[in-house]
């Protein structure tokens, strides 16, 4: 007999599983070099759905860690202008954690350290009042970074203690740091910073104690001097209003000694560099190491050939065994290959048994990106004819194959297929990308070349000459012109431009390293002249020279 399973006189209810609500991070993103945030920050910042920050000028150095379709509110400045209150700013806290979908990440990205000065306190609170759950991740506070930047230590034998002082907050009794053996760290607007070193003289406070004035501190503009408390007020008036704090410290005396950010070799200069934003990466994160600050232009843009017939024929023989050889000669091709690939739905499998060189390190690295170790790379110049000279000749006895895959750009030179061809092997040179000038860059950028605002400029291939000059214009003489190589060089110097620096080797990071001991060396060249050192940029006639 068949048994019918009746209805339940109840009907059974499935469980609804409750929706997670956003959370909010409160992240510290230091005083002003991004090198300053921390590795928490950095992983909130990539994993964030939304950044709400203080105002938008780090943006692009602190948001290149988060993800493109981040959503950024600004909570410093309202739509017209005005500076929001910490009321407003938690309000708006509260409205991006709402809405985020399900169990979202709202970062409040707050300068220095968030429990410093920066309204924590209420935001927090109506996160609560909220319902959201909160984070708070601690940076680098200005309070002691400021001075550290500046080569004034905050305590020594000669300090008894340190106070921070939030010059922006009235009521404060100032009698407190009157004496002289105290280290005091003034924060706030430059007028609010005036108000107290005027107070902390008028309550007692020796006139000729020591002060350290800093605006755009910890970053490479950072500009700092040494005065007395009652020469501060009209010493305030040379800085151009984005002070940072003021040190009242027996310590600002060991400014000579402790120095070590602003003497960087290329301290406070602006670098041109006319190549992609890609390939520049290394290059912007040593020239920042020397205290330098890259502007980058891109002068190529690389596209795929007009006909890629070629390309695929060159892959499917690649994979059917044509080929003993493959060389890469840049990062381009490397890029076009691998592209290639995974248009063809194919991986590094296919170069099992294949032997792989490239023309240098950086070229070598975008082949282990790849899950590829390339079998032979130059260890001296790191150019096709390097690349060359350690190519082993065809061997009918140990080379089944006589034939080599060059994937290289449209323009590339002969040198290398031509010697591969007088040691034996036959070269299939294939088309993998077109390089074509790219767009001039915005009229303000050619003014700044043509003026002399930049104090350097490093080329990475004689393309990037030719392509500056045709799309931008010859740099100003009083720029320091920085080549790769030998033949960089002489085409700097067909189109009229004064070669000073010359890389000992053919790579962007000896390049850069280069300029730096060219700036010691102009270091040291006005210390024995007993000149105050300048930066080329400061050399162009004062009929000539703009405001930075």
């Amino acid at each position: 007999m068949t048994r019918t399973r009746q209805p339940s006189e109840q009907t059974a209810t499935i469980p609804t599983v409750p929706t997670m609500p956003a959370r909010v991070a409160f992240v510290g993103s230091g005083p002003g070099d991004p090198g300053l945030l921390t590795v928490r920050a950095r992983d909130l910042l990539a994993a964030a759905d939304v950044v709400v920050l203080d105002g938008l000028m780090r943006e692009e150095a602190v948001l290149g860690h988060a993800r493109e379709d981040v959503q950024i509110i600004d909570a410093a400045h309202g739509e017209n202008g005005q500076e929001l209150t910490h009321a407003v700013r938690a309000k708006l806290v509260v409205k991006a954690a709402k809405s985020v979908s399900n169990g979202g990440l709202v970062v409040r990205l707050m300068d220095g350290d968030p429990a410093t000065f920066n309204g924590l306190v209420e935001e927090a609170r109506a996160c609560r009042k909220a319902g959201i759950t909160f984070d708070v991740v601690p940076g680098v506070s200005a309070a002691t970074a400021v001075a550290t930047y500046a080569g004034v230590p905050l305590t020594s034998k000669g300090t008894s203690s340190v106070h921070v002082l939030n010059a922006d907050q009235s009521g404060h009794d100032l009698t407190r740091y009157c004496t002289d053996d105290d280290t005091l760290v003034i924060l706030g607007s430059p007028r609010s910073i005036g108000l107290a070193l005027t107070g902390l003289l008028e309550c007692g406070r020796p006139a000729e104690a020591q002060v350290a004035l800093v605006e755009q501190g910890t970053t490479v503009r950072q500009t700092s001097f040494t005065t007395t408390l009652g020469a501060a007020e009209a010493a305030l008036d040379r800085l151009t209003g984005q002070i940072s704090a003021a040190v009242v410290s027996p310590n600002v005396a060991m400014r000579d000694e402790f120095s070590w950010f602003e003497t960087k070799p290329l301290f406070g200069w602006k670098v041109l560099v006319p190549r992609t934003q890609a390939q520049a990466g290394s290059m912007i994160d040593r020239l920042a190491a020397y205290g330098a600050v890259a502007d980058v232009v891109p002068t190529i843009s690389v596209e795929p050939p007009r006909t890629p017939q070629q390309m695929e024929k060159a892959v499917r023989g690649l994979v059917t065994g044509r080929y003993e050889w493959i060389g890469f000669t840049s990062t381009n091709a490397v890029r076009a290959v691998r592209e290639r690939f995974e248009e063809l739905g194919l991986d590094a499998r296919a170069f099992a048994g294949l032997k792989v060189a490239a023309v240098g390190g950086v070229t070598a690295d975008a082949l282990r990106e790849w899950g590829i170790n390339p079998d032979l790379v130059p260890s001296g110049e790191q150019s096709a004819a390097g690349l060359l000279e350690v190519w082993p000749e065809f061997d009918e006895v140990l080379d089944p194959i006589n034939r080599v895959l060059l994937p290289r750009a449209d323009i590339a030179t002969e040198t290398l297929v031509a010697g591969l061809r007088d040691i034996g092997w036959e070269v299939d040179d294939v088309t993998a990308y077109r390089t074509v000038r790219a767009a001039p860059p915005a009229q303000h950028v050619r003014d700044a070349i043509k003026g002399g605002d930049y104090d350097a400029v490093l080329f990475t291939s004689s393309s990037t000459v030719r392509n500056l000059v045709g799309i931008a214009g010859k740099p100003h003489p009083a720029t320091v012109v920085a080549c790769i190589g030998p033949a960089t060089a002489k085409t700097a110097e067909e189109h009229g431009l004064r070669v000073d620096v010359l890389a000992p080797e053919a790579s962007a990071l000896s390049l850069v390293d280069a300029l730096a001991g060219h700036g010691v060396g102009l270091a040291v060249a006005a210390a024995e002249t007993g000149q105050a050192l300048q930066r080329p940029s400061d050399k162009r006639p004062a009929s000539r020279r703009r405001a930075r």
